[in-house]
């Protein structure tokens, strides 16, 4: 249980944040604080200068993605602008950044809701983004590509088909095999109008869109399920079969924030709802943190999420080998102060990051598997900063797994794990 202190201070963040959900928050006390410790760096002389060239250095954060030719594409925000830069040489050395937004725009880019960057098998680069709008937390889901190398990228336009300043966040990307585009968020279409008719309508609605010509066109926007957790990150990875995987923090009865998964079974039907984690976490405001999924080409789900339930508490890590039907018994890593895990699969290879701080300093640790998840080696810093750092995540280029992290004491970087 961690200190009254904190919990009042977490409580507060929740109710700025306009994540509390209701009046009664009992299980405050039950929630971690989701932000990061530590100092935050002075900005450097380049982020002030207005004439200065636009550097990454200015970021909050970076995300990260190899193409097919084993070639690293980060994308980053510098002054309401998207940037997007390559590396041939697995980060040493980066190429002239390039503007995607020829308007200025406010683009949330920190900490659970930040840009996303895919590529296709074809070298086409897609990215999506958060548009913060004048209403307070409301936003709309922006995509661009570029079908040339990164030289040019097309004007951005806003794929949810609701158009209402409301909120629209949280997106996630998956590419199919095929240049398929999916682009999944969380909506408060269904939120706002039971508010209009005097109902209550717990988080948001877990919405979706795709296009089967590679981003020139998208479908209408659907819904997959209500009651998604509604400030928390969700992820999209592709299941072997070329149909999108999705998993996300859900509201289920009784107060209870888990997690749960859907698999599709064609790129217009959602299947059923999977629930994912059974820790019967009891709380009435969002956590600010949501789970992550990898896919290996064999179709070994691999997921991790956090929780701070009364009995079950941290970082937990588990596996499916039946498409996401039944999860392996939980894996519970980390140590007090853990936070936002990541996970990648690569063949019969796994690796977990997150984040922790031990009261000084901010690390980032690391455990690994050989056998798909079934034993793991006890836990690593790769990294560690006295100041607040972004949040890390994995990478692969098909032959080996990578750390992608960014600070702005450190700059990006690119780690081989």
């Amino acid at each position: 249980m961690i200190k009254p202190t904190t919990a009042l201070l977490l409580l507060a963040l929740l109710t700025l944040t306009g994540c509390v959900t209701g009046t009664d928050i009992k299980s405050a006390d039950n929630a971690k604080p989701m932000h990061q410790h530590g100092q935050p760096p002075a900005k450097k002389a380049i982020c002030t200068n207005p004439a200065a060239a636009p550097s990454s250095l200015c970021s909050d954060s970076a995300t990260a993605a190899f193409d097919s030719n084993g070639i690293l594409w980060v994308t980053w925000v510098n002054n309401d602008f998207l940037y997007v830069q390559s590396s041939p040489d697995k980060g040493l050395t980066f190429t002239t950044p390039v503007k995607v937004n020829a308007i200025a725009e406010t683009i949330a880019a920190k900490g659970e809701s930040r840009p996303k960057i895919k590529l296709d098998n074809n070298g086409v680069i897609y990215l999506t983004w958060d548009l913060t709008l004048d209403k307070k937390r409301s936003t709309h889901i922006r995509f661009s590509r570029s079908t040339d190398g990164g030289q040019h990228f097309s004007k951005p336009v806003t794929v949810n088909d609701n158009l209402e300043i409301i909120r629209h966040r949280f997106n996630s990307m998956a590419i199919g095999k095929n240049g398929e585009v999916f682009i999944a968020w969380l909506d408060a279409r269904h939120t706002e109008a039971d508010k209009k008719a005097g109902k209550e309508f717990k988080g948001l609605t877990l919405y979706y869109t795709w296009s089967d010509d590679g981003g020139k066109h998208f479908q209408p926007s659907k819904s997959i399920i209500d009651h998604a957790c509604e400030c928390c990150r969700i992820d999209t990875a592709m299941a072997p079969d070329n149909t999108p995987v999705i998993i996300w923090r859900h509201i289920f009865d009784g107060k209870i924030r888990d997690h749960a998964l859907v698999k599709f079974k064609n790129w217009n039907t959602p299947g059923q709802m999977t629930r994912l984690s059974h820790e019967n976490w009891e709380i009435d405001a969002c956590p600010h943190h949501g789970p992550a999924l990898s896919i290996t080409d064999a179709g070994a789900y691999h997921a991790v999420w956090f929780s701070n339930a009364e009995s079950k508490q941290g970082l937990f890590y588990a596996y499916s080998k039946d498409a996401g039907q039944s999860f392996s018994e939980p894996v519970n890593f980390g140590n007090d102060g853990a936070s936002h895990p990541h996970v990648l699969g690569l063949g019969l290879q796994v690796a977990v990051v997150w984040q922790e701080f031990d009261g000084t300093n901010n690390t980032i640790q690391i455990i690994k598997s050989t056998d798909e998840g079934k034993t793991w080696t006890n836990p690593e810093m790769i990294a560690q900063s006295t100041e607040m750092i972004d949040e890390p995540f994995l990478v692969s280029d098909g032959q080996a797994i990578y750390l992608s992290w960014h600070s702005l004491q450190h700059g990006y970087q690119l780690k081989h794990l």
